[in-house]
């Protein structure tokens, strides 16, 4: 094991001005997960986050409740605590963007710009709302697209063609909270100049991101790097610049500065030095962050810090967006869900679980599919993990006074089976691919449930009761140690566990201790099954009626092609012959998550791949695709589509047990056919 690393880590802060969702825990949730396995491994980890507090928005709001935006964002901290405390999320130090700590920050930083001669002041045009008396920040004016046409953008960027503009070059804008018509008025802002430090950018950028991220920001310095606008015109809620009456720090001046000011703050609190954690050159410091703020935390921020002479951080972690059965989430569909309509039907661990086993380390969008949520959760970690305590200690304790034994040779070889994965998921868990521990570990509650069922302990209990507690011992112990496997995943599922085994708390070393000749305590039901029913209570409480929901309805592309067939190619050059609809959906389409695949030898086309099929087990499928995958081990990880119900194909290297969906001829453009790609041309898939 390491020796120990301090660490601090942060999470984007959310927005006061909102609830939590489902979409926001994707980060959240991944974040902690993370957090716990480092103290897990015995790690100082840190991990500090806050409300985003300042803006136009919460200022609006405030007066529309008629209360004081100080009111408004201390209630919503303690919302949002409460959110985050109910998803077991455990942050060290939960604070606020509106502290004394981040105005002392947020001068220093200033202060800092300036002196660099990093400051300049332009005159600039901007819209202002005469009916609200104000200039309206970019995402309170919507227009017509200039680049594309596109109606209803917001007065950044396009929804439809991604281009982004200033907000004065939008068609026929209207300002969000009147419906009034803006007009144009000059206005002098401060901006901070971030092409001195082009050369420093362009080589800290790809040293502290993942290559996709760090080629879209590159894309930038093609050319001189703009001045970025930091300030804003009363009235406006925020940090008054010192020096410049009526003039505020923009919201993005002052939201990452809260990542030092949250950690300033647990440090005082906590008698430790703010420059042993964020200034020690052996501290890490580590963000994780959606890919729609990576602008402002792999360009702005790291310009910020350099140049008031902070730390940077080491890594910035980025995660894609979340969507719900393949689609955008819907308040309309209600698949918009927030974290207390969820809470109020599920339990937290349920999505905790399901997060790690699809969350990949990458950028790339997750799906939270509905029936496959409750096939995972009541299959995987219902009855194929905890089963394994479930049906274990409660024979121990009914038939058997609750007592172990002692390990025989083939306990001990199955104890030891599951000990020496630690390593390999304690690397899954550092990488942040939290699915492939997930796999690795129902793998090895596969080996333990088969070895259960071997050996048969309800038969044996009747007839030889010591022989059925070596049986539950070897059983138990396998399973403690897939707890303390999961225990990032599900802290409180853990605690239940430890309770069971008269324990009261675990480190990663406790994997290596065997418990023998001892009670248990009393069993505590882990996890329960969860019904269609929750979830489609769920989704009825989240769903707003179109007219009060605010989006714009559109006919949909998955409407338009629910009454066509399939165009996709499964690894055939061309059209084979007509078929009935009819035969089409007799095709039983299922996701898999690929543990691993591999080059057959001897073979110019197949790989070999082994998929987690959820439910339906593990699947091994060969595939004629190798020429599009040089380097199959790039799909290890990924979710594919297959034909779950095609018949075992006997062939020269072993049994085919389905069929990977192929889009495109291999080597020519395609690739393996995404769950998200079939749900949007509204195809069934589980």
């Amino acid at each position: 094991m390491d020796e120990q690393r301090k660490i601090v880590v942060t999470s984007a802060l959310p927005y006061a001005n909102g609830d939590i969702h489902l979409g926001h825990l994707v980060e959240y949730i991944q974040t902690d997960i993370w957090v716990r396995f480092q103290k897990l491994r015995g790690h100082d980890c840190v991990y500090v986050c806050a409300d985003d507090t300042h803006g136009t928005p919460i200022m609006i709001r405030a007066r529309r409740e008629g209360i004081s935006p100080e009111e408004l964002v201390e209630h919503t901290h303690a919302i949002h605590l409460k959110d985050f405390t109910d998803f077991q999320i455990a942050f060290d130090n939960y604070y606020s963007t509106n502290s004394p700590e981040n105005r002392q920050l947020s001068e220093l930083f200033y202060e800092a710009m300036k002196k660099s001669g990093g400051i300049t002041r332009k005159t600039t045009p901007q819209l202002y709302c005469e009916h609200c008396q104000m200039f309206l920040p970019d995402r309170f004016v919507k227009g017509i697209c200039p680049k594309c046409g596109a109606e209803g953008q917001y007065g950044d960027s396009c929804d439809r063609c991604g281009a982004t503009y200033a907000a004065e070059e939008l068609g026929a804008p209207i300002c969000t909270t009147c419906g009034g018509t803006p007009v144009v008025r000059d206005s002098e802002h401060l901006y901070f100049e971030l092409e001195p430090q082009h050369d420093y950018l362009e080589k800290w950028i790809p040293a502290h991101t993942t290559s996709d991220v760090s080629n879209k920001l590159l894309e930038w310095f093609k050319e001189p790097l703009r001045g970025w606008c930091i300030s804003r015109s009363a009235p406006y809620f925020g940090f008054e610049i010192p020096g410049d009456p009526d003039k505020y720090f923009y919201v993005w001046v002052d939201a990452p500065i809260g990542y030092l000011a949250s950690l300033a703050n647990w440090c005082a609190a906590h008698g430790k030095s703010f420059d042993d954690y964020w200034q020690n050159p052996k501290a890490e410091r580590y963000h994780f962050i959606g890919k729609d703020i990576i602008r402002f935390h792999c360009l702005f921020w790291p310009g910020m810090l350099h140049t008031a002479g902070f730390a940077q951080p080491d890594k910035i972690f980025v995660h894609g967006f979340l969507t719900v059965n393949g689609e955008k989430m819907s308040k309309s569909k209600g698949t918009f869900i927030n974290a207390r309509t969820y809470l109020d039907n599920l339990p937290p661990e349920a999505l905790r679980y399901y997060y790690a086993a699809k969350l990949g380390g990458s950028t790339d969008d997750m799906d939270l599919n509905l029936t496959d949520f409750v096939q995972r959760v009541n299959s995987d970690l219902v009855g194929k993990i905890t089963n394994i305590a479930s049906r274990g200690a409660q024979m121990l304790q009914k038939k058997l006074s609750g007592r172990l034994g002692a390990l025989d040779a083939e306990g001990a070889e199955l104890v030891a089976e599951c000990r020496a994965a630690a390593e390999t998921i304690a690397g899954f868990y550092e990488e942040r691919r939290f699915n492939m521990a997930v796999v690795e570990i129902c793998r090895l509650a596969d080996a333990v449930n088969a070895y259960f069922d071997r050996k048969e302990p309800w038969k044996t209990v009747k007839t030889d009761s010591e022989a059925t507690r070596v049986t539950l011992t070897a059983a138990l112990n396998a399973f403690r140690i897939l707890a303390i496997y999961l225990q990032p995943v599900l802290p409180v599922y853990a605690e239940k566990a430890m309770k069971l085994f008269g324990e009261t708390s675990w480190t990663w070393k406790s994997i290596a201790t065997t418990l023998e000749n001892r009670s248990l305590g009393d069993y505590e039901y882990l996890a329960s099954r969860i019904d269609v029913g929750q979830v489609e209570a769920m989704v009825a409480a989240a769903t707003v009626k179109p007219a009060d929901s605010g989006e714009v309805q559109h006919e949909s592309r998955a409407s338009k092609n629910k009454a066509k067939s399939a165009a996709v190619a499964v690894a055939a050059p061309g059209i084979k012959g007509e078929i009935a609809f009819a035969d089409f959906e007799k095709i039983d389409l299922r996701v898999g998550l690929v543990k691993s695949c591999e080059i057959v030898p001897k073979s110019a086309k197949l790989l070999k791949f082994v998929i987690d099929a959820g439910a339906l087990g593990e699947r091994t499928i060969f595939s004629g695709i190798r020429a599009a995958y040089p380097d199959p081990s790039a799909l290890v990880g990924k979710e594919v589509v297959f034909v779950a119900n095609l018949a075992p194909r006997k062939m020269s290297v072993g049994v085919s047990e389905g069929m990977i969906l192929y889009a495109g001829e291999p080597g020519s453009g395609g690739g393996v056919v995404s769950p998200m790609a079939l749900a949007g041309a509204g195809i069934p898939v589980c």
